[in-house]
């Protein structure tokens, strides 16, 4: 295992300090639909901060879709549906234990690095971001069953820098520790690279099924993952109910 952890942690802006606290007041229900947001002027008093700030924030999480904003009325939490994807996100483990099959998950890379222009697209340009980028393989039995690579924004997720990794896989420690307003998957055949068909046991070009994931917590990047499993052994299946007109 590679750990080339040796940058800083992270710390997080006003902007996100403020948006993390209203995100949490909303997710947790503690605001519950309908509730009235505390006016800019109360959020600027508050926080000690300009009302640029405050007005950012109260946009990011309108755009997000969290609440409505109101003229004169003021801003309102609306319901969430925080996990309403046709792709549930799920732990690796459950794939495999509903199989009845034991699971283990290995740590094989860790590192972190600076950010790169392309993932600063649509999030906090800020030369302090910085990415944690992991690779790990989950087992089910004695066997591979899915070679996990993820990269996650440590300027929305800054706890994940002094996190090892160790015992807990990624996948499940963000389900555990960051609430997502937003998923993206896309489902394709591949064929297995070198990396891919070394960690999987399997041959080089084998037929492979990857889904990348990328997650958003009020309309800003967490992270991006692609799961790589050995065409043979993964199925879709998903449930749907009829809409009422």
């Amino acid at each position: 295992m590679k750990d080339s952890n040796k940058a800083s942690t992270v710390t997080p802006s006003l902007h996100q300090r403020i948006l993390g606290d209203l995100e949490q007041n909303i997710l947790t229900g503690t605001w519950p639909p309908g509730h009235r947001i505390p006016s800019e002027l109360a959020l600027t008093e508050e926080y000690k901060c300009s009302r640029m700030t405050v007005s950012k924030v109260l946009a990011q999480l309108a755009r997000a879709g969290m609440i409505a904003r109101r003229r004169k009325t003021g801003s309102f939490v609306l319901p969430q549906r925080t996990h309403s994807a046709i792709l549930e996100i799920s732990d690796v483990r459950d794939e495999v234990t509903a199989l009845g099959l034991p699971y283990r998950y290995e740590l094989l890379e860790r590192r972190i690095r600076p950010i790169s222009s392309d993932e600063e697209t649509g999030s906090r340009p800020s030369k302090r971001q910085q990415m944690l980028d992991l690779q790990c393989l989950h087992f089910a039995g004695d066997q591979p069953f899915c070679l996990e690579e993820r990269s996650v924004h440590l300027a929305a997720v800054p706890d994940a820098a002094d996190e090892k990794f160790q015992t807990l896989s990624p996948g499940a420690w963000l389900l555990n520790h960051v609430p997502w307003t937003a998923a993206e998957h896309r489902i394709a055949a591949v064929e297995a690279n070198e990396t891919v068909a070394n960690n999987l046991n399997i041959k080089r070009g084998s037929p492979c099924l990857a889904i990348e994931r990328r997650t958003w917590r009020a309309g800003e990047p967490v992270t991006f993952a692609r799961l790589t499993y050995p065409g043979d052994i993964w199925t879709l299946t998903a449930h749907f109910i009829p809409s009422q007109n």
